[in-house]
């Protein structure tokens, strides 16, 4: 069908055959990016594939303007240049959301593994782990096409410096999966920013300017090389897609920062950041995350895949770590700041004050894992790690 745009989309989705089994591909001026809908003919169950937020009205109209019933609100990674909408499509229409596993988008109700298949109607869309752009970035495989995210761009491909890329996972991701489609299988991606819609595997394969004919070590050097400018909306985008695009204040940006101390606390450790913001440093590799938990709480309430635990206060009694000053010091090795994480954000504040008095760079993370107590004392239900969605785990 090709590319259609706010104006014009429904227009030409409503007098197009359906027997041309083909996306309708739907496009973000501000960002460049293609957003997808696809959908049975028969049954009109349909999923979209990378919603953006400022698009949300569109994307909903055509749904309605083809009768299409959404099952589906599906990530390929989490964007780091708009802000998807996937949270708000699930709220309005009964949607479930799906996000690449290795993503960190704790909010999705299906975490992708590689081989997942999604069904809609009679149709079948098949997840491919392509990591490179981020380690956990997906391609998702609809009869003959290939939705290739940032992973595979028609000639071009993702940038690899930032949000755990990997040039070398990324050559192997084009080389070793996509590259490994049938030479006609079309090619959608998630951007193009010279107007072009799609293209096909042995295009790429042959035509690629970025890895075609390139070994392992000449497309890492050349990607090392790029020096690309930094996502304009990066600090807002990651944190906020993390959750799936919900945002937690009234705009949302005041979430994405991080805040000074004030009061008695004033300029007694770096900051206080939103979990987000903190999960977004962790995956960016800027940051460290510590859980400053007893190993009780740890344990029987949950905890953070990948956290150092260095407890503030030990049981029983909530005696204090005599260990704590080494532990956090080992914790920065190699200059990282640091990002507590303790039940609510009280001994997380204890722990970077302390850290700061030891020389290092030392954030609280606001409302901590479980969040302040409600009206009826129970915790998780007014905020915190869990309660935003973020990826944590019981064992």
């Amino acid at each position: 069908m090709g590319l259609v745009n706010f104006l014009t989309a429904i227009d030409l989705i409503v007098h197009s055959p359906l027997a041309t089994m083909e996306p309708i591909q739907l496009f973000d001026p501000a960002s460049s990016t293609y957003t997808y809908i696809l959908f049975d003919p028969d049954s009109r169950d349909a999923v979209i594939i990378d919603p953006v937020d400022d698009q949300l009205q569109r994307d909903l109209d055509v749904l309605q303007a083809n009768g299409l019933r959404l099952l589906w609100s599906i990530e390929t990674h989490a964007h780091a240049d708009h802000v998807t909408s996937a949270g708000r499509l699930v709220e309005h229409t009964g949607a479930r959301s799906a996000a690449p596993q290795g993503c960190g988008i704790g909010t999705a109700a299906m975490q992708l593994q590689h081989g997942d298949e999604l069904q809609f109607g009679a149709q079948t869309l098949r997840a491919l782990h392509t990591p490179g752009h981020t380690a956990g970035s997906m391609s998702f495989v609809w009869r003959n096409h290939v939705f290739t995210g940032d992973t595979l761009l028609i000639d071009g491909c993702g940038r690899t410096d930032f949000q755990s890329g990997s040039a070398r996972d990324l050559y192997r991701s084009l080389t070793q999966v996509l590259f490994a489609l049938p030479d006609e299988t079309i090619v959608w991606p998630g951007h193009d920013y010279r107007g072009r819609q799609h293209s096909t595997i042995g295009q790429e394969r042959q035509h690629n300017a970025r890895v075609a004919g390139r070994s392992e070590a000449e497309f890492v050097a050349l990607m090392d090389s790029l020096n690309l400018p930094r996502p304009r909306r990066m600090d807002e985008a990651v944190p906020a897609n993390l959750s799936s695009g919900l945002r937690h204040d009234a705009g949302g940006d005041a979430l994405l920062a991080p805040r000074p101390p004030e009061g008695a606390n004033a300029g007694t450790y770096a900051g206080d950041v939103p979990a987000e913001l903190a999960w977004q440093w962790v995956q960016e590799d800027r940051s460290v995350l510590v859980d400053v938990r007893t190993d009780a709480e740890r344990e029987w309430v949950g905890f953070v895949p990948g956290a150092v635990p260095v407890a503030w206060k030990q049981w029983p009694g909530m005696a204090p770590n005599p260990d704590f000053d080494a532990q956090v010091r080992a914790a920065a090795e190699g200059g990282k700041s640091l990002v507590l994480l303790c039940r609510s954000g009280v001994r997380s504040i204890a722990a970077a004050q302390r850290a700061t008095a030891l020389g290092l760079t030392a954030y609280n993370i606001l409302e901590g894992f479980e969040g302040d107590p409600d009206e009826q004392a129970h915790r998780g239900v007014k905020g915190g790690w869990r309660k935003r969605g973020l990826p944590w785990r019981q064992k």
